[in-house]
């Protein structure tokens, strides 16, 4: 278990370290380097166009890794999913500039960019359903926070190494300097392929499997996913949607927010999205236990709301351009949006059979990917309709806030249907797929 625990927690941080760090040169880097031809303001948005098009990508990967997943392993979707991303990320480092390639830059980039999208799409749900198959029931509020760590972890690792890189000189962080954080992805592929290739298959998809053996292979998972339950699918889209979109409005974008828009040096934006993470890994241990006792939709609800009662403080806080005040908003709109996203796999992933479990995870929380990708286009298309005032974007977050809100208490009947309302039918049930 401590084995399972481990490479779980590790292999999402480094696979979510290969993946922010395109958000973080999205803000900082591409606009200058890949579309130097466009205003820079202009340079921005096509910068976070290339960035969702890793959410566009990522209900492919949900679709091609729920199939590997649901019929040939959780294991072996998660090993094929961190080289894909490994890989993509690296190359990036290698890539050449506009002044260089023209047109082919951003092209390759936005390719890249699909990849590791492509990626992304099958690896938080086998992270996921790996752990919560198997641990008890009782216990999966806490333990599906362990794979949410490393969210903050990874923006931790990346955020820091952009942090180092740019203290160099602005024409040695432009030239090389950017690069670096993106091929010590090479590196890092080495260590999460070793933490993957040691993982044991899930007892659920074991007996999967050997019921398959009897009765013949189950339909196509991502056809009946949707055919019996594609109502669930859009609870959980609408219940993992702040998570992940509120997330990236309060780092990619704001980062871009403060230094395009409040004149804030990039390094008190990225130490702010450090101080964020430091606050989400405290929010997520702390929900994730809260969450065994009060029950994983609860604390999705009541985040949703708090995230809407945080959105315009947030912003305010940021808008004063003073670094306290700054840290101390980004840290707050982190902290909130962090609490829903401690159990919301137990959330998802309870709401669906085991045959299909692993499309129909996928498939819904990328799908919120999908919508979470574009969150900084359309929040930055806001900000220029509204004259650069910041309450467009919170405006923004308090919408995200209430799909999250609305999608987790609409979870909690479905969730109990699932598990019964008897504690020791629950325990029984625990014991069987632990």
């Amino acid at each position: 278990m401590k084995r399972l625990l481990s490479a779980a927690f590790i292999g999402t941080a480094l696979e979510w370290y290969d993946y922010f760090l395109y958000g973080t040169a999205a803000a900082l880097v591409f606009n200058r380097l890949f579309f130097p031809e466009l205003d820079p303001a202009v340079g921005t948005i096509a910068s976070f166009i290339t960035f969702a098009v890793g959410f566009v990508a990522r209900p492919v990967g949900a679709a091609v890794f729920g199939h590997v997943g649901d019929r040939y392993g959780r294991r072996t979707a998660l090993i094929i999913t961190v080289v894909l991303m490994g890989v993509s990320t690296g190359c990036i480092g290698l890539l050449p500039g506009y002044g260089t390639l023209g047109v082919w830059a951003p092209a390759l980039l936005a390719a890249l960019r699909f990849l590791q999208g492509v990626s992304v799409g099958g690896e938080w749900s086998g992270a996921m359903l790996l752990t919560l198959e198997h641990t008890p029931r009782e216990k999966h509020g806490s333990y599906s926070a362990v794979p949410q760590l490393g969210s903050p972890v990874g923006t931790l690792l990346s955020s820091g190494a952009f942090a180092v890189v740019g203290m160099l000189p602005d024409g040695a962080f432009y030239s090389w300097g950017w690069r670096i954080p993106f091929l010590f992805a090479f590196v890092l592929l080495l260590v999460a392929l070793y933490l993957r290739l040691r993982i044991e298959e899930s007892p659920v998809f074991r007996a999967m499997m050997a019921d398959a053996e009897q009765n013949g292979p189950p339909p196509a998972p991502l056809i009946e996913a949707f055919r019996r339950a594609w109502g669930r699918i859009l609870i959980g889209i609408a219940a993992a949607f702040l998570g992940i979109g509120g997330f990236f409005l309060l780092t990619t974008f704001i980062i871009s927010y403060g230094t395009e828009q409040l004149g804030v040096d990039k390094s008190v934006m990225l130490n702010a999205t450090l101080v964020g993470a430091a606050v989400e890994i405290v929010v997520l241990v702390v929900c994730g236990r809260i969450a065994n006792r009060a029950g994983p939709w609860k604390v999705c609800v009541v985040g949703g709301v708090v995230s809407v009662l945080a959105a315009f403080p947030s912003f305010w806080l940021v808008d004063t351009g003073r670094t306290p005040l700054v840290v101390l908003g980004v840290a707050l709109g982190i902290g909130a949006i962090s609490i829903p996203y401690a159990p919301i796999g137990a959330v998802v992933s309870g709401m669906f059979p085991e045959n299909v479990r692993y499309s129909a995870v996928a498939m819904s929380y990328n799908l919120a990917g999908v919508l979470s990708g574009f969150v900084p286009l359309v929040a930055a298309s806001l900000l220029g309709l509204s004259g650069g005032r910041s309450w467009s974007a919170a405006l923004l977050l308090i919408f995200i806030a209430a799909c999250t809100a609305v999608g987790s208490y609409l979870a909690g009947p479905q969730l109990r249907r699932r598990l019964g309302h008897d504690p020791s039918k629950r325990h029984e049930t625990s014991k069987a797929i632990a």
